[in-house]
């Protein structure tokens, strides 16, 4: 019974915990040589762009979509940036990779336009995951950064420049989906009353019972944060859901505050900080990790190549998502994204851990 989940916040304890436990075998046990994670970062990244154009044009079509940017940007970006330090590890190597650079510059091209047409809090994703990604990149291969201040002037642009193209689709076509003003505007309506809401009723461990949707509230882990509703009715967990109308209800924290106040409210303050110290923690250690799988590679090493460059588009999916999820959108780090985000931070901490072989070779021997 001490195994089974009483509330929200005790399964994604447990959940976060296998994840992490699953991506050490995995880290250890499956051999990611470069070849194999460039072929997977390639495939993924083909994958996401055809669903993320699916979803666009089911929307376009008034078919429904299904918004599987919020879930799996980050991992498209992981994607993508894993490929983009293959590509710099073959060409420090010598190999010619113009023609899979072009494939590379394609898919990435596609996932802009598709994932940023679907849902602007993605285009804001993409572009500092790109942002961070080759700033990482540039660092671990001791080049000088692609990223100047023109380049930066040129990146803030192109992003102004999207944002006014969804504009103008939006008013040509009469689909407010599309608009971004429409998003800010929904925003600045919904964000004072939901800063009330939370600064008001939030507690060191949970929140005010009264403050809460249901009228049996324990203060603490509600289900404004939670796992997919899917995977918790799967496990027939009697955990309290938001389901139909009562969505734009919990818009109030899931999608109109950061993730800072949607955590603090649901788990109080205590469980906020705990948190943010977790993810210090993890971009920390998969930095210092980066630093040690360079200097192999820069001493002639070619045994970590794959796992250098997995390990690259993890840490920069991870930071993408935690700086949007936690400090913009809520709902980037929150159902569905949430399990992603512990799927990134379980990749990156699975570094820290090397699993042994030599019992296994002596008994061999």
């Amino acid at each position: 019974m001490l195994l089974i989940a009483q509330n929200h916040f005790q399964l994604i304890v447990e959940v976060g915990l296998i994840l992490l436990a699953t991506m050490i075998f995995v880290i250890n046990l499956v051999p990611l040589s470069l070849s194999v994670v460039t072929f997977l970062s390639l495939f993924l990244s083909a994958g996401f762009a055809i669903l993320f154009g699916t979803d666009l044009a089911f929307l376009v079509l008034s078919f429904g979509q299904h918004e599987f940017t919020h879930p799996f940007g980050p991992i498209a970006l992981l994607a993508i940036i894993t490929a983009l330090a293959s590509l710099k590890v073959m060409e420090e190597s010598g190999v010619n990779v113009t023609r899979l650079k072009r494939i590379v510059y394609l898919l990435l091209a596609c996932i802009t336009v598709f994932g940023g047409a679907m849902h602007r809090s993605f285009l804001l994703l993409w572009f500092i995951g790109l942002f961070i990604g080759y700033t990482i990149i540039s660092k671990s291969f001791r080049q000088q950064s692609i990223l100047t201040m023109r380049r930066i002037g040129m990146f803030l642009g192109a992003a102004l420049v999207a944002f006014g193209l969804l504009e103008i689709v939006a008013r040509i076509s009469g689909m407010e989906v599309f608009s971004p003003i429409l998003r800010i505007t929904r925003l600045a309506q919904n964000s004072l009353a939901s800063l009330k809401l939370v600064v008001g009723n939030t507690w060191l461990i949970g929140h005010d019972p009264s403050s809460s949707y249901w009228s049996n509230s324990s203060g603490f882990a509600d289900g404004y944060i939670s796992l997919p509703m899917q995977f918790i009715l799967m496990f027939g967990l009697p955990f309290p859901l938001f389901f139909g109308l009562l969505v734009t209800r919990k818009d109030t924290i899931d999608y109109m505050l950061p993730g800072i106040f949607g955590y603090a409210y649901d788990f109080g303050y205590l469980t906020f900080i705990v948190l943010l110290l977790i993810v210090l923690a993890t971009i920390v250690i998969g930095l210092k990790i980066l630093a040690d799988y360079r200097r192999k590679r820069e001493s002639k090493n070619r045994k970590y190549l794959g796992k250098e460059v997995l390990l690259i588009g993890s840490l920069t999916g991870f930071i993408s998502q935690a700086v949007i999820g936690l400090f913009l959108f809520n709902r980037t780090v929150n159902g569905m994204a949430l399990l992603t985000f512990m799927f990134l931070g379980s990749l990156v901490l699975a570094h820290t851990v090397t699993i042994r072989r030599d019992s296994n070779d002596a008994v061999s021997g």
